[in-house]
């Protein structure tokens, strides 16, 4: 049995080598013949009709006026339209594609656009109601009043005593000026008196400057004696930030020993890109939202714009301020900040209708009869659901509103392969072309009426009937002379012969099932999508829903952690997908954090096959964080 298998496989290989060495051989025998070819004169008109499928088989095109067999014009077959005048990237698609692929378009008009821009800002204190505590003589503490942070405190509320022995003599000698004041208060020699009165409001002042209150200089006076200890007061009601007094510390002039923050009104910094800064002014309107809070909004109002860029992550600070009676925004929470602009009448155009490809913006025109072209547009502010449109479109222009994705690659398809000078089955093209390459080219057995002095020449044309499934048999170019083609009656399903790879239906052959493991044999295969990398100190952890990603709408996933472990959550997420093929554009999307630093991202994945997505990651305060993913995607696009 094992003789009768190798056998088997020793014909196939025989079969498939003689077979491509007759493809080689005709093909050097017809560019031999180009010459005498491009000579021939006929009365008909056929642009290359029904070898279409047949990639690359330039020459072909000169049959002009050979009948085909089954049919009795050319009028029988169905035209594609003449693209000849086309612009570069303009595609044509039939009625039935276009309901299939659910192609929508609507005009372009005028309308009320108000951008919202998103961003995550960081909560801080007002720093007007922000107070330091410190002394500006040297002492002792004796005793704390208040000894905990986070306490709130009301102003004038008692904090901690000092004992100190240069206050000690000051009131001493503010008590001995009044004294002294005293016993002059009866002398007939008024500059005594005045110089009395000034040395009590001198040691006054200095008591005062000291932060000696006067209701403690009134209580002084009546006492009569220094007190050795003096009592520190609270100078602003608000929450405790710090606290380093503690009883018996020793504290130099100048020393912190509280910081008290008003808390009452919060104060939220957020960073806004570049491009947005023209569009937001100060006393716009702001509402943001936390996670702490689930469905509760806040609203406050832009109070400052930082005149500074941070040139690393290109973006400006903003400030932000909310009431806060309850306490609820908390310093250091994080929150998802929009920023209400100003609403401008202008030009707009639903967000889907725009793809971005890193370089450009584009739309597609519908000129009507399913025809389509693409054309650049410079884009202006944005709302949820729309964006302005500030050159390239003018009102009334329709456009396509959905599935322009799948247009925009079948566009640069196209445009790829009319630069490499082929023709065939790409994508929408085959829809156009079906009627033509599905004809029989019964060539050389009546069907065929060859100029005179050229039938001989059309003699290996021979057995060509049934070639319609021959598509895509790259690189036949100039096989205007056919010789050598004899025996290639039958040779349907032979689709993608691009270096005898795509030789389709060969499994059911003698010898053929056992030929997987061979080189250049094996197929891709989809699986699971989750990676996790360490980048930039971060972890990164990349999922897709569904969890084997298919051609359509897929649902992007990334976790963010930062170097100890713990969730980012005020980082902003751009996922960037493109395919690693010729005039494929990159499309772009913005995540949003849903909870414990995942962010996510809705896509759409034209078509099966290698995707390559790009994250960036921006942390406010550091450098961005880029980082590709590889993976396949299931399914066959259209």
């Amino acid at each position: 049995m094992n003789h009768d298998m190798r056998r088997k496989r020793l014909v196939v290989g025989v079969a498939v080598v003689s077979l491509f060495v007759g493809i080689t051989a005709g093909f050097f025998a017809a560019h031999r013949m180009m010459s005498d070819m491009s000579g021939m004169q006929s009365s008909g008109e056929m642009k290359g009709r029904g070898m279409e499928g047949m990639k690359g088989m330039a020459g072909v095109g000169d049959m002009k006026g050979m009948p085909m067999e089954g049919a009795k014009s050319m009028s029988d077959i169905e035209p594609a339209p003449d693209m000849s005048d086309a612009p570069s990237g303009a595609v044509t698609v039939p009625a039935v594609a276009r309901q299939l692929i659910g192609v929508r378009s609507a005009p372009t008009a005028h309308a009320t656009l108000q951008e919202e821009i998103r961003t995550v800002g960081t909560v801080g204190y007002d720093e007007r109601g922000f107070t330091q505590v410190t002394l500006k003589t040297s002492g002792w503490v004796r005793k704390v009043f208040v000894d905990s942070i986070g306490r709130p405190v009301r102003k004038g509320e008692p904090l901690f005593t000092v004992y100190s022995p240069d206050l000690l003599v000051t009131q001493d000698e503010y008590l001995l000026a009044i004294k002294t004041r005293a016993q002059l208060a009866e002398s007939p020699l008024d500059e005594a008196k005045a110089g009395a009165d000034a040395l009590v409001a001198s040691a006054r002042e200095r008591l005062r400057l000291w932060d000696v209150t006067d209701a403690q200089i009134a209580a002084l006076e009546r006492r009569g004696h220094a007190d050795p200890v003096l009592t520190v007061y609270a100078p602003s009601s608000g929450i405790v930030m710090k606290r380093e007094a503690l009883p018996g510390k020793y504290v130099e002039p100048g020393t912190t020993l509280y910081e008290i923050a008003d808390l009452s009104t919060a104060w939220i910094s957020a960073d806004i890109y570049e491009s947005e800064v023209a569009a937001v002014k100060v006393a716009q309107p702001a509402s943001v939202t936390f996670a702490a809070y689930p469905g509760e909004m806040f609203s406050g109002k832009v109070t400052y714009i930082y005149p500074t860029l941070n040139t690393e992550a290109r973006t400006v600070r903003v400030r932000v301020e909310f009431p806060n009676p309850e306490l609820k925004l908390k310093p250091g929470m994080y929150g998802n900040v929009t920023l209400q602009t100003d609403a401008i009448r202008t030009l707009v155009v639903p967000k889907e209708a725009v793809l971005n490809t890193g370089l450009r913006q584009l739309v597609f025109m519908d000129r009507g009869q399913g025809r389509y072209e693409p054309a650049s547009v410079k884009l202006g502010r944005r709302s949820q659901d729309a964006v302005e449109v500030m050159e390239g479109l003018k009102e009334g222009d329709r456009i396509v509103t959905s599935a322009n994705f799948l247009l925009d690659a079948e566009s640069k398809l196209a445009s790829a392969s009319s630069m490499q000078g082929m023709m065939g089955r790409i994508g929408m093209g085959d829809w156009q072309m079906r009627g033509a390459y599905e004809a029989k080219m019964a060539m050389g057995e009546g069907g065929v009426s060859a100029p005179p002095g050229r039938a001989g020449e059309m003699d290996s044309m021979k057995g060509m009937h049934g070639m319609s499934g021959m598509q895509g048999m790259q690189g036949m170019e100039g096989m205007s002379g056919m010789r050598g083609m004899e025996g290639m009656k039958g040779m349907h399903g032979m689709e993608g012969m691009k270096g005898m790879e795509g030789m389709k239906g060969m499994e059911e052959m003698p010898g053929m099932k056992d030929m997987s493991g061979m080189p250049g044999m094996e197929t891709g295969s989809t699986k699971a999508i989750s990676e996790t990398r360490k980048v930039a100190g971060h972890t990164l952890t990349f999922t897709t829903l569904p969890k084997t990603p298919k051609a359509g709408e897929v649902l992007l996933r990334l976790r963010v952690t930062n170097p100890s472990g713990k969730p980012v959550t005020n980082a902003q997420v751009l996922f960037v997908y493109t395919m690693p093929m010729p005039g494929m554009t990159d499309s772009k999307v913005t995540a949003l954090h849903t909870k414990d630093g995942l962010y996510e991202g809705k896509v759409m994945f034209g078509m099966g096959g290698t995707w390559v997505v790009t994250v960036t990651v921006t942390i406010p305060g550091q450098p961005p964080v880029i980082e590709k993913f590889h993976f396949l995607v299931a399914g066959g696009g259209m």
